[in-house]
Order: structure tokens, then sequence, then C-alpha cells
């Protein structure tokens, strides 16, 4: 089986074991799901900036007015990779991380109407260029499918920690450069496709905010693999980006908890005997989630229940 080149230094055993620890706090405290407006804040800073790392202009609030149907002035072809990113990014908990027909099905969405070989592996060679430079010689087209299916194998079969694995593949497809268009946000959604294996909530981490906030070491990182021959420097400085993001994440949730918190706190202030369902429809919460926050306050000595489910009442404790 082909192996990717790659070295597992000092740093990035330290930055998984950080990234690890960060996301096993993160998964306690969202119960499976972050809150829905999280989500779709989160997807849309996502679609935004993965499309501005390849000079998509629109900005966070014309990729929110697209996603609500709205209409948007714009670039014709700026709006259609807006729209094509959203429809992509809709199959996401559908696609098989270790499938290469999926990967083809997600860029025929990505694509469309873009490129004219969308959903397929290119037919000719591409380079990628800094002005008039070429900085980077993608394999010649006829390698591609066998070049990607040893990489689909490799990953599916490898015993490297994901966290580590989907950045070798992020690189590793980089470098093949497998369609004529659309491979850096092919290779960024794939790389999240794989942490959703390791771990759901990456699917909805924005972890190309970061990634576009060092757009210049992002490619940086590539090219100094490319000139080694070995992901490592990819490797680091793709974990150093998913630890800042699962942080951002995290930070994100607390003040939606707090958010959460306080309105039933208030709900139950106006009304003692108001119910679950009644603080679903407040709130916006699912009734797991609505359950979870008041198990919170009560740990926490902010609430208490006088008498049963039906018939009883909400106290709030004064301090």
């Amino acid at each position: 089986m082909y192996t990717p080149p790659f070295t597992i230094t000092d740093e990035i055993m330290t930055l998984v074991a950080d990234i690890a620890e960060r996301m096993g706090h993160l998964t306690a405290s969202v119960d499976q799901l972050p809150a829905p407006h999280l989500r779709k804040e989160n997807r849309i800073k996502t679609i935004q900036s993965s499309l501005a790392i390849e000079n998509n202009s629109l900005s966070i609030d014309q990729v929110t007015a697209i996603l609500e149907g709205k209409r948007v002035l714009g670039a014709p072809n700026e709006i259609k990779e807006v729209k094509n990113a959203i429809d992509a990014y809709e199959l996401l908990l559908e696609l098989n991380p270790y499938k290469p027909a999926d990967l083809l099905k997600a860029h025929k969405l990505m694509m469309a109407d873009l490129v004219r070989e969308s959903g397929r592996f290119r037919s000719g060679g591409v380079g990628v260029f800094d002005g008039k430079k070429c900085i980077h010689l993608a394999p010649p087209a006829d390698r591609v499918p066998a070049l990607m299916a040893d990489l689909f194998e490799w990953v599916k079969k490898t015993k490297v920690h994901p966290l580590v694995s989907s950045c070798v593949f992020h690189y590793e497809f980089e470098f093949i450069h497998p369609f004529a268009d659309g491979n850096g946000r092919m290779g960024r959604m794939w790389q999240t496709l794989l942490l959703m294996q390791w771990n759901p909530i990456f699917a909805w981490i924005p972890v190309e905010t970061i990634v576009k906030e060092h757009q210049q070491e992002y490619y940086a990182a590539i090219a100094q693999s490319d000139s080694t021959a070995d992901s490592t420097p990819f490797i680091s400085f793709m974990l150093r980006c998913l630890k800042r993001a699962a942080f951002e994440m995290q930070e994100s949730n607390q003040k939606s908890n707090q958010k959460s918190d306080q309105k039933i706190l208030a709900a139950m202030q106006r009304d003692h005997s108001v119910t679950i369902k009644g603080l679903q429809d407040i709130t916006g919460l699912s009734e797991s989630g609505v359950k979870k926050v008041i198990r919170r306050l009560r740990a926490d000595g902010h609430v208490r229940r006088v008498g049963g489910a039906k018939g009883g009442h909400w106290e709030i404790i004064q301090r």
C-alpha cells in the first residue's frame, strides 16, 4: 500500500493532544450538535472563507442573503460559486469520505456550470501559478485516477490519528490537483469530511476562516512540503489552524450557552409554570437542548423544581 511521506514530530504530537482535549470539552458542552443558529453562522463562514481564498469577493452578509434566497448584487460567477458551495455542503452529512465516486459527486455540485469537467478528473495538465511563475506542476492527467485511488486506500486503512491523516490527505490532494479547477475548496471540504468521521462536530467548525486569516502561510506550507517531498510542514500548519478553530468554536458555544441560560431563567421568572415546549419556542432549542440547560441551571443552584412535571412549577433561587 502506498504511504505518503511525513514525520510525526514532537510539535505534531503536542498539537494532536491539545486539539483532542479541546474537542472533548467541546463535545461535552454542545450535547451532539451546536445550537441551530451557530450551525448556520459557521456554515456561512466556512463557505465565504473557502471561496475568499479562491478570490471570491462576496461578503458574509452577501453569502447569508444568498443562503436565504434573497437577491444579491455581485458578479454572476461569484454568486454561482456561492450557490454551488451551499449545495455541496448540504450534501456533507451524506458523503462517504473514502469513496472516490462521492468526491466526484461533490465536485460536480461545487463546480456546476463553472468548468466543463465538473464531476470528472481532469483530462489535461494543470499547474499552480504565482503571477506568471509556475510554483507547482501537477502530475500528468493520465496518472490522476491511480494516484487518487492510492490516496483513498491509504486514508481508509491507515492507523495514523485522523487529525494527522486528514492533513496528509489534504496536502496530497493539492499535490495531485485532480480537477481542472476547484481543487482548493474541494481539498478543504474533504478534510472536514474526514475529520467528521472522528468527531461529527467538525461539520460545524469553520476551520476555513482561520486558513483565510493565514492564507500566505497556507500557501507557504504547501510550497515547503513540495520542496521537501514531505507533508510534515503542512500538517503542522493545519493542526495549528484546527487548534485555533476549536478554541474559537468553544468560545462561541460558551457565549451561546450563557444566552440560553439567561433566556430560560427570564422565562421562568415571568411564568413559573412554563413548560419544556414553551421554553423550546422561546429559545429555539431542541427538547434535549432545553433539558440540558435546565440540568445546568439546577446543578449551579439557580433554579429548582417544586412538584412534579404536571402541576409543579419552577422556583428561582435568589443569591
